[in-house]
C-alpha cells in the first residue's frame, strides 16, 4: 500500500468549510466519525489515554458540527475493544495487523466497531463512510482494501443483514 502524506484532520484539496469541492454539506454523524478516526489514530501512535484524546479532539475546529455523543461511543468503543475488533477483522488481512497503515488500522477498528455494535446503522453505510474515511485520509488504494475486509467482516457479525453484492 501507498501512503501519503496526509493525516487524519487534514482537509482534503480544495475543502471548505467541512464540504468538499462541490460536495453536500457533511453529516454530524460523518463529522463524528471524522474525529473519531482522529482519536484513533492519536491512540494508536500515542497510546494516549482515551479520555485526554477525547478533550484534544474535542477542542479542534469544527467540532460543534460533528455529533458529539456519536463521536464518544465510536471513539471509546473502538479503543476499549481494540483487541476483540482486531479478532473480527484480522482473519481477512493479507497482513499482519501490525504492517497496516495507521490510518487503515484506525479505518477498520472503527467500521469494525459500528458494525458489532451499532446495529442501528445499516451495513452498507457503515463500509460506505469508512471507505470515505480511507479515499480521505488513507494512501491511494487504502479503501479498496477496507471496502473487501469490512465485507467480510458485515458477513460475520450481521448474518441476516448482509447481502453478498455482485455473488
Amino acid at each position: 500500500m501507498t501512503n501519503d502524506s496526509r493525516t487524519p484532520g487534514a482537509p482534503q484539496s480544495g475543502a471548505r468549510e467541512g464540504r468538499p469541492a462541490g460536495g453536500p454539506p457533511k453529516s454530524a454523524r460523518r463529522r463524528a466519525r471524522e474525529f473519531a478516526l482522529q482519536g484513533v489514530y492519536q491512540w494508536l501512535l500515542s497510546s494516549e489515554l482515551p479520555g485526554a484524546i477525547q478533550a484534544h479532539v474535542a477542542d479542534q475546529p469544527g467540532f460543534d458540527k460533528a455529533d458529539a455523543e456519536y463521536f464518544s461511543l465510536l471513539l471509546h468503543g473502538a479503543i476499549n475493544n481494540a483487541d476483540q475488533l482486531r479478532g473480527l477483522f484480522a482473519p481477512h488481512l493479507d497482513r499482519a495487523v501490525g504492517e497496516l497503515s495507521p490510518v487503515e488500522h484506525a479505518v477498520l477498528l472503527l467500521g469494525s466497531r459500528e458494525l458489532a455494535a451499532h446495529a442501528e446503522v445499516p451495513y452498507r453505510v457503515v463500509i460506505n463512510e469508512s471507505v470515505e474515511l480511507a479515499k480521505s485520509f488513507g494512501g491511494t488504494d487504502g479503501f479498496r482494501f477496507v471496502n473487501g475486509v469490512l465485507d467480510k467482516v458485515a458477513a460475520g457479525v450481521r448474518p441476516t443483514e448482509f447481502k453478498p453484492r455482485n455473488g
